[in-house]
């Protein structure tokens, strides 16, 4: 038998075109526009040897900025906090790592097991009855949150906070886009004691009787705490649900969105033991209160015991198009982030409750300090007087841009700026603090700020 495998040698190529009746490779692609297509040859260096080739890379590996070799203060969603070594240890086993399919019932109880074992974690964080088995990231939890809010409520409208994460309000409005769900925005405080959290008296007036959901985030993008119980009630009185984005990191410390009227707790799991890797891959978390567990897109990892008594684990509800038909399905996503979220269950697995509570009150603690820090060299200001969780806003004296790109150069990398998706906080930049950053690099951090801000080197 022959090898699937098709080398491009002449003779093959050849082959090839007889076998359909082509005289030249232009004429195999003569459906592609001539304009598109390259007219000189690839510049690329070499020929290297293997020894080179993997130098050349590495060259080019060294220009990535990224939080290993750096110094890193960038969150805006995703953060750079401490992963135990036994996370990439056990995640990475050749039973884990390599499955592609790893959730049949009948070979796969490990999986299932460590699925089951997150699930519970994650509705204990969020204060909710059940969690699915996770699904991309936190945009994408979003948007199913609010689809599954507007199938349940037979509404047509959603009104989201504008302080929650401009990514997922992206997300949101394009996948919305052809519903017919719209989405209504609501500004946020800020020259008052409350600045930077939702406007309630805007938020009452936007909120009517078609409103499926309200979505509001806490920690919101700025790092400020929201009231999610005032939020909750404003919605009930027209019957919505309550949509609450939230880190799972701060749930250590502050009440659980399902304990202040929460209906759906959604949001980003990244913080859980995965690295920040650029950007990707994420997980997103999702969770809700018992009315809406058959409502959940995804899957959902359920415990029962065979014939003969013994427990086991098998998937209790797959509501998604690839399992059933697609009119029924509450759901399109295809799978679940299965590596990641046994990331998750290991790193939650190891902290505990007490080791999960230290790591959030340290990025309280280095966060306030960094803050007073920063305030104290008189080259930044105060945006918002609100508390805030491991992330804040200050507007220093030069542009957050220039000062990142001076920063990168001494291993800094810099804080978030807001002016790309917040016009009225234009020259403001936000800043993220994790257990991970030490004070002798929060002292650094302040005084390059200061020397830069002051024109020196």
């Amino acid at each position: 038998m022959k090898s699937p495998y098709i080398p491009a040698t002449s003779e093959q190529r050849e082959a090839m075109l007889k076998t359909l009746n082509l005289s030249s490779i232009d004429e195999l692609f003569s459906a592609i526009p001539d304009k598109l297509k390259l007219k000189e040859d690839l510049k690329l260096p070499g020929p290297y040897s293997e020894y080179e080739l993997k130098k050349e890379f590495q060259s080019l590996i060294r220009k990535n900025s990224d939080a290993a070799s750096n110094t890193c203060f960038l969150g805006a969603g995703v953060y750079d906090h401490i992963i135990p070594s036994a996370v990439n240890h056990i995640i990475g086993r050749q039973e884990f790592y390599t499955s592609y399919t790893p959730y049949q019932a009948e070979i796969s109880q490990g999986v299932l097991q460590a699925m089951f074992e997150y699930q519970t974690m994650i509705a204990e964080l969020t204060g909710m009855d059940a969690s699915n088995a996770s699904v991309y990231d936190g945009a994408s939890a979003l948007y199913e949150a609010v689809l599954l809010a507007a199938r349940y409520n037979n509404r047509s409208e959603v009104v989201v906070a504008r302080s929650v994460n401009p990514e997922y309000r992206k997300t949101l409005s394009s996948v919305l886009r052809y519903s017919g769900i719209t989405v209504r925005e609501v500004g946020f405080n800020i020259d008052n004691d409350f600045g930077g959290t939702l406007d309630m008296s805007e938020l009452s007036e936007a909120i009517s009787e078609n409103t499926a959901a309200v979505v509001v985030q806490s920690p919101n993008f700025f790092g400020i705490l929201e009231d999610i119980k005032s939020v909750s009630e404003k919605a009930k009185e027209k019957r919505a649900l309550l949509i609450c984005v939230c880190d799972p990191i701060s749930l250590a410390v502050f009440e659980a969105p399902g304990s202040l009227g929460a209906d759906i707790a959604v949001g980003e799991a990244q913080p859980l033991g995965i690295p920040m890797s650029f950007g990707g891959p994420l997980l997103g978390y999702f969770a809700v209160k018992k009315p809406f567990i058959r409502r959940m897109p995804g899957r959902v990892v359920g415990q029962t015991t065979d014939t003969e008594g013994r427990r086991g684990y098998v998937l209790t509800l797959q509501a998604r198009e690839q399992h059933i038909r697609r009119e029924k399905a509450t759901s399109n996503i295809c799978t679940n982030q299965a590596l990641c979220a046994l990331a998750a269950t290991v790193y939650l697995s190891l902290m505990g409750k007490r080791g999960l509570t230290e790591v959030a009150s340290q990025c309280i603690d280095k966060s306030i300090y960094a803050y007073n820090t920063l305030l104290a060299t008189d080259q930044v200001t105060e945006v918002f007087k609100s508390p805030f969780f491991r992330e804040f806003v200050v507007k220093p004296k030069v542009s957050p841009d220039k000062l990142n790109k001076e920063l990168l150069n001494d291993g800094i990398i810099g804080g978030y700026d807001l002016s790309g998706d917040y016009p009225e906080l234009d020259g403001c930049w936000l800043v993220a603090v994790t257990e991970k950053r030490t004070k002798a690099e929060i002292d650094m951090f302040s005084e390059k700020v200061k020397r830069i801000c002051q024109g020196g080197v």
